[in-house]
């Protein structure tokens, strides 16, 4: 095993970690069975007072204080086109902390994936919006869009996708990095196809990853289909410096949260219950046990059939915005939401709320002096 000392330090800053999330299935699904199997293991005595998860309860915000607005809650009701949908965002902190108070607020979403799963059948559509996206954060008004965490949490964050997206998230897990690399070795490892263009950047972001959780790390020494372990898979996550940029790295994140769930289906019991024991300290939801629950039922018909990222590519540009960066702009929000209610919810027709309209014209407005439409 190679020293934390050794190799070449990754990316820009290089101290700087940026902590990435495990997928639906891992964190919600996954977590979902740990919690299952805790109840039924522990609840019976064979281990009271052990390890639960930090929740954070919501039950006495509307929907809107998160956000959603009438036009989106006459959708959800029987009929309406988002009716039989469970939306849930899914965060990964950027903290160099490694304990829940770093969940909790003032540091950015560095990761921030909408996980849309239809109730019927279980297919589950993964959307990323992209952090520097240009929107609405509420009370810091218009910039990259993974502020609103650091303003207040998980419960702005949902806020801020709502109304900035037309949806009607109500429950969101957070997870830093070092719950993600745990969660992996626990499971076993996951197997990605790693490329010549990405071996050297994996192994360069391995040296901050693994000075920040004091562990040796183990380089990639090979490209093609392998097996990596949790703090290789971080690391790939990590890879923004080649084509693609910050568009190709939401991709390769996607692309471990589907290797994560091809392992979490073939973990068993004993599996599920030691990974709850060793991630619970790193994870902040808003799920209950009873959203838990219904969602542990359906575990084994869960299946991700699309990812896609937000805004759209045809729909996007990138520019530098003044004091604030450089950001992603939805080139008119209003069709971004369009295409977003096509993707997540197949709504052909669907019209965005006045809300949206608003966003969209002063997105454009503070935009357009710095980049070309």
């Amino acid at each position: 095993m190679a020293s934390k000392n050794s190799g070449k330090r990754g990316g820009r800053g290089g101290a700087k970690i940026v902590i990435f999330i495990v997928e639906i299935l891992v964190i919600v699904g996954l977590v979902s069975a740990l919690v299952y199997f805790f109840n039924n293991k522990y609840n019976n005595g064979d281990n009271a007072g052990g390890p639960s998860l930090a929740i954070v309860d919501n039950n006495d915000l509307t929907p809107a204080d998160m956000g959603i607005s009438d036009e989106v809650q006459e959708l959800t009701q029987d009929g309406g086109a988002m009716s039989g949908y469970m939306n849930i965002a899914l965060f990964g902190i950027d903290a160099t902390s490694t304990g829940i108070s770093a969940l909790e607020k003032g540091s950015r979403s560095d990761t921030i994936i909408i996980a849309s799963i239809n109730k019927d059948t279980g297919d589950v559509k993964l959307c990323s919006v992209y952090r520097d996206t240009y929107l609405n954060t509420g009370s810091g008004g218009y910039q990259k869009c993974n502020a609103a965490y650091a303003l207040g949490g998980g419960n702005v964050a949902i806020s801020m996708l709502n109304s900035n997206l037309d949806l009607d998230i109500s429950n969101w897990v957070s997870i830093s990095y070092k719950g993600l690399a745990d969660a992996i070795d626990c499971l076993g490892g996951v197997y990605i196809d790693v490329d010549s263009s990405e071996i050297d950047h994996l192994n360069n972001y391995q040296i901050g990853i693994s000075e920040v959780l004091k562990c040796d790390y183990t380089p990639v020494t090979q490209t093609g289909y392998q097996l990596l372990n949790g703090i290789q898979a971080s690391a790939y996550c990590r890879i923004r410096y080649t084509a693609g940029d910050d568009f190709k790295r939401a991709e390769r994140q996607r692309e471990v949260l589907q290797a994560a769930m091809d392992q979490a289906k073939k973990a068993d019991a004993d599996t599920i219950v030691r990974t709850f024991n060793t991630v619970s300290s790193s994870v902040l939801t808003s799920l209950d046990s009873d959203t838990f629950l219904e969602l542990v039922k359906n575990i084994g018909r869960y299946n991700i059939v699309a990812e896609n990222g937000f805004p759209e590519a045809s729909l996007r540009t990138t520019g530098t915005i003044g004091a604030k960066g450089s950001c992603v702009i939805p080139v008119n929000l209003e069709s971004n939401v369009i295409w977003l209610h096509q993707y997540l919810f197949g709504d052909e027709n669907y019209t965005p709320s006045t809300t949206v309209k608003e966003y969209s014209s002063q997105i454009y407005s503070e935009t357009s002096p710095y980049v070309s439409y």
